[in-house]
C-alpha cells in the first residue's frame, strides 16, 4: 500500500484554459482586467497570461490561495470567456507521491 503524506502549500497554483465568448473588444478586455484587478486583492498572484492559436484562445496561470478563490474568479469572468481550471502541481511534487 502506498504511504501517502499530504504536500502543504501556502498557495496554489492552477491553469485556466480560456475561449473568448465573442471577439474580444477593447470593453471586454478591460472588464477582465478589472476581475483580475480584484482578484489581486483575494490574494490571487498573476504568474502568466498567455494568448493561444488553436483550442484556446488563452491560458492564464495563477497562484491562488484556495480553490473558493480560484473559483470565485471563474464565476467572475464567465460572461467574458468559457473556461477549464485545472488545479496543478509541479513535477517534482507529483513525483514524491510515486513512492
Amino acid at each position: 500500500m502506498l504511504k501517502y503524506k499530504p504536500i502543504k502549500y501556502k498557495m496554489m497554483i492552477f491553469i485556466t484554459l480560456a475561449k473568448f465568448r465573442k471577439k474580444p473588444t477593447k470593453e471586454t478586455i478591460a472588464a477582465a482586467d478589472k476581475i483580475f484587478k480584484a482578484s489581486e486583492k483575494k490574494g490571487v498572484k498573476n504568474l502568466g497570461t498567455y494568448w493561444t492559436l488553436g483550442r484556446y484562445d488563452a491560458v492564464r496561470v495563477v497562484e491562488a490561495p484556495d480553490l473558493k478563490t480560484a473559483m470565485w474568479v471563474a464565476v467572475q469572468l464567465g460572461d467574458v470567456v468559457a473556461s477549464e481550471t485545472l488545479p496543478a502541481i509541479k513535477r517534482e511534487e507529483a513525483i514524491k507521491l510515486l513512492s
